[in-house]
């Protein structure tokens, strides 16, 4: 069985500060037998100052992180998922994108986070309200994407997408085996919603989700969840973090869980096409 390691990460707001603490845990993680390495969203910078992030942001092909990262997958011949980082488009607008990095150095595929964070999360207890418009940063993606990797053929999404549960049965349907979710979960919504979404989207779907946090108290200010963790098909955690610090979480991936999931709960087969309550059809992907 392939063997996974989630990177978690308290990533600064320089790029430099981001390669240097990602190396360390990349190179700790192919050391212990990883053959495909999960990195955070946000894994090159995070900055929520937008005067201080914008100007600092480059294209994927110049992002120091990047080239750093696909050096380090060359070297170490495994898989790399920068879970995301913060680049510059074509266009110039700026995108949340997941890179997929071959053993080779190669990227083999990109995704760009479709659903905005765009939330006004209520003070509770002691936690203070909370405002964040994604959408005045990034240009969202509209592509759903696969890749074949040695752990299986895996479906990219990106953190806040994991409340969208249509995208991952799209992905699944398409014949992901394994869901990645990236992320930088608030405290608040972490605490109370990240496991029971990634147990959700594992046992609807019957694959394996792998979601790689951040955690901590980063230099822009920003508190993160952490707790990262590998689902299986039948909605178990069998590996997880139980905190907000720095780490290497390392899981064994057996595909054939997914067939035993989906075989005992057909859910993907039994998926049917059907009118909405205004009469829109809503099909079935």
């Amino acid at each position: 069985m392939p063997r996974v390691a989630l990177i978690q990460s308290c990533t600064p707001a320089t790029h430099a500060g981001a390669l240097a603490a990602l190396e360390p845990m990349i190179r700790a993680a192919a050391a212990g037998g990883a053959r495909l390495i999960a990195t955070p969203e946000g894994s090159n910078v995070l900055q929520r100052d937008r005067s201080k992030l914008l100007p600092v942001l480059s294209s994927v092909e110049d992002d120091p992180v990047v080239q750093g990262v696909r050096a380090l997958a060359r070297e170490l011949a495994v898989e790399v998922l920068l879970g995301s980082v913060l680049v510059r488009r074509a266009d110039g607008q700026a995108a949340n994108r997941s890179v997929f990095i071959r053993a080779d150095g190669a990227v083999a595929a990109t995704y760009d986070k479709i659903h905005m964070f765009d939330v006004d999360l209520p003070a509770r207890g002691d936690k203070p309200a909370e405002r964040a418009r994604e959408s005045e940063v990034y240009t969202p993606g509209d592509q759903a994407v696969l890749v074949d990797a040695e752990v299986g053929r895996v479906g990219l999404t990106i953190c806040y997408d994991i409340r969208f549960p249509h995208l991952y049965r799209a992905l699944s349907k398409a014949g992901a085996e394994v869901l990645t979710v990236p992320a930088a979960f608030t405290r608040p919504t972490g605490e109370a919603h990240w496991e029971v979404l990634l147990r959700a989207r594992a046992i609807e779907n019957g694959a394996w989700v792998i979601a790689p946090a951040q955690g901590g108290l980063h230099e822009d200010g920003r508190r993160t969840w952490g707790r990262s963790m590998v689902v299986d098909p039948w909605g178990e955690a069998t590996a997880t973090l139980d905190h907000d610090k720095p780490g290497v979480l390392f899981a064994e991936i057996d595909l054939a869980e997914v067939t035993k999931a989906r075989r005992a709960i057909p859910a993907l087969a039994n998926d049917r096409a059907f009118s909405g309550p205004a009469g829109r059809l809503r099909a079935a992907e």
